[in-house]
């Protein structure tokens, strides 16, 4: 079982390194060749950043929310953007579908609809949030890992931001592996089953767990029946993957993290019960 985790914390870790290096590598550029321009910019963009979140989100890859939790560390993206591509990004959900013949139809509806839920909710958080201040940048990162990096090149100073998050991915993944493992999927699923509105909560609680292996339980729960549609959804739109990891990795204002997590949490619930009063089925 050790080995099993330790392969899978691995393959997911690699996945992420490219979406990492070229983050950072653009957070780089930004602040030292556009400097002062760079708000400006973003505030321009930054209203629509939502919708385009909603959209990226959908591509099945773990190191789409790393980037943006980066991004939103940096001060390049909004929380309603970054919340929009936490909803709507799904992992290893795709993957799974295609693997075990889901109807495309299916496939299209829920991708559909994490990208409609995540860009709409991301759309009201932009109106509700209130900024804490100035975001952090790079060579707040490089002073507080003490790297030094901003006198380097951007490509070494992403380099050596990308290597730092990486380990520390593949030290907190190994252990949520394991301990998923543990537990078990099969345990996880009859807990839910007979309780619906209940078990809305409870996906999405599982939905938190900052890993790629929890959008994959929660789409084999769903596909093996034990899960409805709403609690599946609940899961999926709150499964924000090592991209919450690299959130309180990056950006140093705790409490706001905090918020933003509680936030992603209550928006997967109240859509997960929305579809469960609906009756709505993919």
């Amino acid at each position: 079982m050790l080995l099993d985790v330790l392969k899978d914390t691995v393959v997911d870790t690699l996945k992420v390194i490219p979406f990492l290096f070229l983050t950072y590598l653009l957070m780089e550029y930004l602040e030292h060749k556009a400097g002062g321009k760079t708000e400006a910019v973003m505030k321009k963009s930054g209203k629509f950043g939502p919708l385009l979140g909603g959209i990226v989100g959908i591509i099945p890859q773990c190191g789409l929310s790393a980037a943006a939790a980066s991004l939103f560390a940096g001060g390049v993206i909004s929380a309603g953007t970054l919340l929009a591509v936490f909803l709507s990004t799904s992992d290893e959900m795709l993957p799974i579908f295609i693997s075990e013949s889901v109807a495309p139809l299916t496939v299209i509806k829920i991708l559909g609809t994490k990208a409609l839920l995540g860009a709409i909710s991301g759309f009201v958080i932009d109106l509700i949030w209130k900024k804490t201040g100035q975001k952090s940048q790079i060579h707040d990162l490089c002073e507080h890992d003490h790297c030094h990096c901003e006198e380097n090149s951007i490509v070494k100073s992403a380099g050596v931001h990308t290597l730092q998050i990486t380990f520390f991915i593949f030290v907190i993944s190994f252990i949520i592996g394991l301990a998923v493992e543990l537990v078990g999927a099969d345990k996880i699923g009859v807990m839910i089953s007979s309780r619906p509105i209940a078990g809305v909560f409870f996906a999405a609680l599982v939905g938190l767990i900052p890993n790629c292996a929890a959008s994959v339980v929660i789409t084999q729960l769903y596909l093996e029946g034990l899960f409805r549609s709403a609690q599946m959804m609940a899961g999926l739109l709150v499964g924000a993957g090592v991209g919450i990891l690299v959130l309180f990795r990056t950006n140093k204002d705790t409490r706001e993290n905090l918020k933003l997590i509680t936030v992603l949490y209550a928006l997967g619930v109240f859509w997960g019960i929305i579809i469960e009063l609906l009756g709505i089925t993919f």
